[in-house]
């Protein structure tokens, strides 16, 4: 059951990547979208379950939240490393320019998100019918996100169309995946939990420091901040139907 429906996550994200294609005379407010989903995922789906599965606080800290931490900055020393590597093999020296690695890495981490969603489906079939139920209707709701996400996030990089084509792909095959994965094993909570803090703070990296302000570098219309508040409302939306 649980890998059938993780079919229906497969088409959702497809049919996000589908549009984040076919608005390009749109990209502002694209990014300002994208921006505001990334944001909605990080702050009202992955830290709430992060911080309830990562187990107990260090030195005072809840353990997901320290690794939210270390995901922003590792995702910020990433981009840094690489940045400063490409200028040092002549590949690009003007600032600013776009590292299409960091596209990669990124898209990557969306396909690991969504290999994870698919786990969590499983398991949640696992528990109960109605668990399920509940889990699946938020992935699929949120694949449309992380579809979209993954194709703008690669493309917006410097990345051939045919590589962003190639991680939206991935990210629609993995929650399938995921799902197949629970039929031989079950992935510990606070492992869960970590993972998504990490994640989180990787995520909320890229939508603040890399797609909110290209969105509105070029075009700081009003629009595109609605369509940032748009994506946030989208998401709490989805968290609060599925709760």
């Amino acid at each position: 059951m649980a890998v059938f429906v993780a079919l229906g996550a497969f088409l959702m994200t497809l049919a996000g990547g589908w549009v984040a294609q076919r608005v390009t005379d749109r990209r502002h407010l694209v990014l300002g979208l994208a921006g505001g989903l990334m944001l909605g995922v990080v702050g009202l789906d992955l830290l709430p379950e992060a911080i309830e599965a990562a187990g107990e606080p260090v030195f005072g800290v809840p353990m997901a939240l320290l690794l939210f931490v270390g995901g922003f900055l590792v995702a910020h020393l990433v981009e840094r490393l690489l940045s400063v590597r490409q200028v040092a093999h002549g590949a690009g020296g003007q600032h600013g320019e776009r590292v299409p690695q960091v596209g990669l890495a990124a898209a990557a981490a969306m396909v690991g998100h969504s290999l994870m969603d698919g786990i969590a489906l499983g398991a949640a079939f696992q528990v109960s019918g109605s668990m399920g139920v509940a889990v699946a209707l938020a992935v699929i709701s949120h694949d449309f996100a992380d579809g979209f996400n993954t194709y703008t996030l690669t493309s917006l990089y410097g990345n051939a169309r045919r590589k962003a084509l190639l991680m939206l792909f991935a990210a629609a095959v993995a929650p399938v995946v995921g799902a197949a994965t629970t039929l031989l094993f079950t992935l510990p909570e606070e492992l869960l939990g970590g993972y998504l803090g990490f994640f989180g703070g990787a995520l909320l990296y890229l939508a603040a420091a890399e797609i909110l302000p290209e969105a509105h570098h070029t075009h700081p219309a009003r629009s595109t901040l609605l369509c940032t508040i748009g994506g946030v409302g989208f998401i709490w939306l989805v968290v609060g139907i599925a709760e």
